[in-house]
């Protein structure tokens, strides 16, 4: 007997097979595609992997690039794209291997994801219409082999349509709101520019731009606080009125002719304990809202990082949902696998009477929260080390005590006006402690005082103030904002917000909608708002958790679908050439925006524009053929910096490239910084060539050139023995 077990990704079949393997399992390459050949319990196993998915969605029998479109199919997903290619050996790996095994085990990653892969493949190159599903949360190997010897006898059915359904519903609506956008373009102005929309990406925009609505709508409105400074013992201090605000200036002017001059004194004390709770498990929306807040790190770029943690078995699957971590995952056995790094707060953990977690009410029917799994990674970059750490004191966290917060505030009486006086500090540091850096509260203690205590010198002044607008959604907050309105999962947030992004309909870091993004939105929201709507896209959320759940069927729900999309598509034709003649103008606004710098120098008349020729960037006067300015710019993308260079006045782009820091660079080639990044780069060739040459002052050994984040240095070759490194950036005079 032979049998196959499928991974979902390469580093997952490795370690499926190391962990299953009776010796060692013999690794063979086919195609350039790695699999393994393993011996378990006597019976021969193929451990073969995909790369996500090898099968997706595309029209069937195409005849016109029209909408709606409705008939489509499951292919190989390298025979409709250039780009994934690199699938096609998987398969052809799969369907030979398929046909010696009498056997096959679904051994993909448990979530909906996970399940329709295997479905694609169990169907299309194995012919099967049932396998056996093992079920795990980590990639240790006592959870591997116990995945695999307590394997169930079928599929998930009901998990898989579930993923199939939002396969579909995803497709639907993707290519016909895309194609009907870009359509609408092409049929009014005779243009074509591809645009997008989708079931989730839609309302996901619209609630920016709501908000970006707020922000412009909103009208700042004055209002005045009163403080009293002076010296309690020895410390200066600022209390503020207890009244808060002040929309009338008069009333604040009278406290202050009031308390003029008069003594000031404390009149009351208040203490108040806050007992703080240790914080719940994470779940992947509550871990990248915190690496977001404590490390700065985009929720993509979180999800990114704890799946390589995951493939590495250094922690549980982090799609998951739950706030829960049962005692069956061992508790004691993960923290004393822990001990070698965290040794401090295991032995006080361990010291415990009773390990049990403080847990939330949310819930995973595939998975716990996320933990450590205990194996301990070697060296891992900055980030996922942070990341790491963050996951394990969390888990730290869950089984820590309470920590006791004290408030104080001191009441002060200046001529029976009162002011208040607060200061928070942590009296038991409890959970804090297992927290460590990650724990971001301020200690604010105030001078020790009693009641009847004076105020020194008191002075009383009024702040002119106006209230502000409401913030700009971040990506992590966004992310807060879908979850708690349904819209969207856990693992397919992120990557919304980064579509958004990338279809030039949102930017910076504090969400900004774009003109294109506004212009969209008001288009839409004036022909077609269904689009937009929210309500729609919950639902079908609802629906595809009860068909997961078996109570209704995804036939049922595609159906609904594919009647509510049809009345969408024939209130937007109606429409269509009104919304493509807006969206046209919108994108030419926008191109203009982004790619205008500024004033020409030379000619006073026209503005200075980034293009792309046959020979780059480059940046040309838009009055050409009058005026003939033009600057060559280096390689990648190129958008306005939106300043000028404070040495010569030019404006000022920026550079981005692919895994490097973005560079802020001024047009004007004679300009001194461009200079000193010409003289830095004659530098570089001479060292590189032989022809400057420098000793490293620790061990004496020939400096050479290395480029790093911010740019070239002189490094020692023995690092990391010697850590010896010296900038070769050329200063530029002041």
């Amino acid at each position: 007997m032979t049998e196959l077990i499928l991974a979902e990704k390469p580093d997952a079949a490795s370690k499926i097979a190391e962990a299953l393997s009776d010796g060692k399992p013999e690794k063979h390459i086919y195609k350039k595609v790695p699999y393994y050949e393993i011996t378990h319990k006597n019976k021969k196993i193929f451990v073969c992997s995909a790369v996500g998915h090898l099968f997706g969605l595309y029209e069937k029998d195409k005849k016109a690039w029209t909408y709606p479109v409705f008939s489509y199919e499951w292919v190989p997903i390298y025979k409709s794209s250039k780009l994934a290619a690199f699938t096609k050996p998987y398969i052809d790996l799969l369907k030979k291997l398929g046909k010696e095994a009498d056997t096959f085990v679904n051994m993909c990653d448990v979530d909906t994801e996970g399940e329709v892969i295997f479905k694609n493949v169990n169907r299309f190159i194995f012919e099967k219409d049932d396998t056996k599903r093992a079920y795990f949360s980590t990639l240790t190997k006592q959870d591997l082999v116990k995945a695999y010897e307590e394997a169930k006898p079928h599929l998930d059915f009901n998990l898989a349509e579930a993923g199939e359904a939002r396969h579909s519903l995803d497709w639907l609506w993707g290519i016909n709101l895309s194609r009907a956008l870009t359509l609408s373009i092409k049929n009014a102005t005779k243009s074509f520019k591809i645009m997008s929309s989708g079931r989730v990406q839609g309302p996901a925009l619209y609630l920016l731009y709501q908000r970006e609505l707020e922000i412009k709508k909103f009208k700042p409105e004055p209002y005045w606080e009163v403080s009293l400074c002076g010296k309690l013992k020895t410390t200066l201090i600022e209390a503020f009125h207890k009244k808060g605000i002040f929309k009338n200036k008069k009333d604040a002017e009278e406290i202050i002719k009031k308390t003029k001059g008069k003594e000031a004194f404390i009149s009351s004390i208040t203490k108040r304990e806050i007992k703080q709770e240790p914080l719940l498990p994470f779940d992947l929306t509550s871990l990248q809202l915190e690496a977001y807040k404590t490390l700065g790190l985009s929720p993509k770029t979180t999800l990114e990082i704890a799946q390589n943690l995951y493939t590495g078995s250094y922690i549980s699957y982090p799609r998951t949902s739950s706030q829960k971590l049962p005692k069956s995952i061992g508790y004691e056995e993960i923290l004393k696998n822990l001990k070698k790094r965290f040794p401090t707060e295991v032995a006080f953990l361990l010291a415990k009477k009773e390990l049990k977690p403080t847990e939330g009410k949310k819930d995973d029917p595939a998975h716990p929260a996320i933990f450590p799994t205990g194996e301990l990674p070697g060296k891992l970059d900055p980030r996922a080390e942070n990341v790491y750490e963050l996951i394990v004191r969390r888990f730290f966290v869950c089984f820590g005590d309470p920590a006791i917060r004290e408030s104080v505030t001191y009441e002060i009486n200046c001529n029976d006006e009162l002011f208040s006086l607060s200061g928070t500090t942590t009296k038991v540091k409890g959970w804090h402690e297992l927290y460590g850096k990650f724990v971001k509260l301020k200690e604010e203690e105030l001078p020790l005082a009693k009641e009847k205590d004076e105020i020194k010198t008191p002075k009383t002044k009024i702040y002119d103030k106006e209230t502000t607008p409401p913030n700009r959604y971040s990506e992590a907050s966004l992310i807060k904002e879908l979850e708690k309105r349904n819209l969207g999962t856990k693992a397919t947030r992120a990557e919304i917000i980064s579509t958004l992004y990338d279809r030039n309909y949102a930017k910076e870091k504090s969400i900004e909608v774009t003109n294109l993004g506004m212009k969209t939105v008001e288009t839409l929201e004036k022909y077609c708002p269904e689009i937009l709507d929210e309500n729609l896209t919950r639902t079908f959320e609802e629906e595809m958790e009860e068909i997961r759940e078996g109570k209704i069927k995804k036939e049922k729900v595609l159906d609904g679908a594919k009647k509510a999309l049809t009345k969408i598509l024939d209130h937007f034709k109606e429409n269509e050439l009104k919304i493509g003649k807006l969206l046209a103008e919108a994108n030419i606004e926008t191109r203009i925006e982004e790619s205008t710098l500024g004033p020409c120098h030379v000619c006073k008349k026209g503005n200075l524009e980034l293009r792309k020729g046959k020979f780059g960037n480059f940046v040309a006067c838009n009055q050409y053929p009058d005026c003939k300015t033009t600057f060559s710019l280096p390689s990648g993308f190129i958008k306005p910096a939106k300043q000028t260079c404070v040495k010569c006045g030019f404006p000022m782009v920026m550079i981005i490239k692919k895994a490097k820091r973005p560079q802020i660079m001024c047009i004007n080639p004679e300009c001194e910084t461009r200079q000193a990044d010409k003289e830095t780069e004659k530098i570089v060739k001479d060292y590189e060539s032989g022809k400057l040459k420098k000793e490293c002052p620790n061990c004496k050994s020939p400096l050479i050139v290395r480029k790093g984040f911010y740019g070239y240095f002189l490094a020692c070759p023995k690092y990391p023995k010697c850590k010896h490194a010296e900038s070769l950036i050329v200063k530029i005079k002041e």
